[in-house]
């Protein structure tokens, strides 16, 4: 019985670690597409301002995904 709660819990902690992995990544992105945006946006190209905000939106809801996906896996009981 032990063996397999001790497995559960080993899954588990790989799918949270693979699942905060991912929010990592999409943070980089978010915080180079934020870089890129600006720099354009004061070398005087308004036109890229909307897409890299909706861009950066659609990033942050997948972080926010991922974080309720994390918080409802963490908080699971194991039986």
């Amino acid at each position: 019985m032990k063996a397999a709660i001790n497995r559960v819990r080993e899954h588990r902690r790989t799918v949270i670690d693979a699942a905060m992995i991912f929010v990592v990544i999409l943070l980089v992105v978010q915080m180079w597409l934020l870089t890129a945006t600006l720099e354009s946006y004061l070398a005087g190209h308004t036109d890229v301002a909307l897409p890299g905000m909706l861009v950066s939106a659609v990033l942050f809801a997948g972080c926010l995904g991922l974080y309720r996906f994390v918080r409802t896996a963490d908080r699971t009981p194991v039986e």
